[in-house]
């Protein structure tokens, strides 16, 4: 890992009309536009999709690096979060981002400390650590 402070730039672009443009160096432009809930066409990423998606993926990289430096075998992870967004004293914001993770592990695996490496995980996760609302885990195991 580089030494901290870690630095990211990213460009958004778009005419009066029309999708955003998301870029960052090195990355593949993605298309944003507004969400159905705010008017918008609802085929296309949008910020407030964008900010639970890097929630989800927080903590499924999270979970994979905690994996692997506590030697845990698992088979995959799935991670769903809903982030609910509301208007409380004037201000648009989101309340609660729910998670739910389903693990796929080993069978005969301590589902104890699989779960203790989840949570452990969410709680790790930069993302949600840096946002103000209420964060809420479920998990669920299955065995192959």
């Amino acid at each position: 890992m580089h030494p901290y402070p870690h630095r990211y730039t990213v460009t958004a672009a778009g005419a009066a009309s029309g999708n955003v443009t998301l870029s960052s160096h090195a990355l593949a432009d993605i298309e944003s536009a507004p969400p159905a809930q705010f008017n918008g066409p609802g085929d296309r990423w949008s910020p407030e999709t964008l900010l639970c998606a890097a929630v989800a993926d927080c903590l499924v990289l999270t979970f994979r690096a905690i994996a692997r430096a506590s030697r845990f075998e698992w088979h995959e992870i799935h991670c769903s979060t809903e982030g609910v967004l509301d208007r409380l004293d004037g201000v648009s914001r989101f309340i609660r981002f729910a998670s739910h993770v389903c693990l796929t592990i080993p069978n005969g695996t301590d589902e104890a400390r699989a779960r203790q490496l989840v949570e452990k995980s969410e709680h790790g996760c930069l993302v949600t650590n840096s946002l103000n609302a209420e964060r809420t885990l479920s998990v669920e195991f299955r065995t192959r």
